[in-house]
């Protein structure tokens, strides 16, 4: 469950860079790498601390965004990669080989201002990810689960955007 729950902040902390466009437009702008710590603030492995590095792009598909990179948790690494699309009013994906797998499948989302929101699932267990840009060039993420039908962080994270990552077609734009 560990490894679902933070392939799932990674993606959300990739993809909420802060653009209030259309939903096309604001995914271009996760081109680049993001490096930053997270730390489980929650449940058994409370306190538990991770560091991030991943590469996020559209591979020339406006609708949708892939993101490959590691998680590591001291010596342990763990390889993470996620798939997200736009379809018509949401978002649809996957983390990792997504809930049939070891991952988690993406069910909604949306994008308002400055902030982007997940709905995330995996059988029995329900949450959200919601990412607020404190900048162009960095990130607050949160990751919530439904507990007794209620939201409960479990974890936190900060990345910022490796400087000279973003691609000039992604800067023009703005």
């Amino acid at each position: 469950m560990f490894r679902s729950i933070l392939a799932g902040i990674v993606l959300m902390a990739t993809t909420a860079t802060g653009f209030a466009g259309s939903s096309d437009a604001f995914l271009k702008h996760i081109d680049g790498r993001w490096i930053g710590p997270g730390e489980i603030v929650a449940g058994k492995y409370k306190g538990t601390r991770f560091t991030c590095d991943l590469a996020g792009g559209t591979e020339n598909r406006p609708s949708s965004m892939e993101l490959d990179g590691t998680c590591r948790v001291g010596l342990f690494s763990q390889k993470m990669t996620a798939k997200v699309s736009h379809n018509g009013s949401t978002y649809q994906g996957a983390f990792l080989d997504g809930a049939k797998g070891a991952g988690l499948d993406i069910s909604s989302g949306v994008i308002e201002g400055d902030r982007m929101v997940f709905g995330l699932d995996r059988k029995s267990l329900n949450g959200a990810m919601v990412a607020r840009m404190e900048s162009r060039d960095a990130l607050n993420v949160t990751i919530s689960v439904k507990v007794d039908g209620k939201l409960v962080p479990v974890l936190g994270m900060k990345l910022k955007r490796e400087a000279g990552s973003v691609r000039q077609t992604a800067l023009q734009e703005d």
